[in-house]
């Protein structure tokens, strides 16, 4: 009978460990990096090429390479909303290339300030890093993009 009890004990233990472990980073944990998502989406958007450039486009595409790559960041850390890339708030179509882009750039100012929260999990700190890494070189290929927008 002893040994049923501890049986039981165990198994519930067990149960609310595994519990506890799969609601430990729920989304809902972690609004900041839903807010930064929805952000990236939206920044991203705004360098889907207009006028067809091969120097712009290259410094474009990277871009947006790093801000896919900040946004894998973060859903590798279980931080994900389901949405699609095409997930986002319209782009005003009568906008320019360079206004585009600044505003690509101001939209990842607030997905930086997003996920540059105070983090305890050690795990998410490391996320925070390198997702913050590919934020700074998003908009630096952003930067290379207007200047050589400025130069033509």
């Amino acid at each position: 009978m002893k040994s049923y009890a501890k049986l039981i004990l165990m198994a519930t233990f067990a149960i609310l460990s595994l519990t506890a472990f799969a609601t430990a980073d729920t989304p809902e944990s972690h609004p900041a990096y839903l807010h930064a998502l929805a952000s990236l989406r939206y920044a991203r958007a705004h360098l889907e090429p207009t006028v067809p450039d091969s120097r712009m486009e290259a410094a474009q595409n990277r871009a947006i390479a790093e801000i896919d790559a900040a946004i894998g960041e973060i859903k590798e850390a279980a931080i994900d909303d389901g949405k699609p890339l095409s997930d986002h708030p319209p782009v005003d179509p009568q906008w320019g290339r360079t206004d585009r882009l600044r505003r690509a750039i101001e939209v990842l100012d607030t997905a930086r300030k997003d996920i540059n929260k105070r983090e305890s999990d050690g795990f998410a700190e490391g996320l925070k890093r390198r997702a913050l890494h590919r934020i700074d070189e998003a908009r630096n290929a952003i930067r290379h993009a207007i200047e050589l927008d400025r130069l033509q």
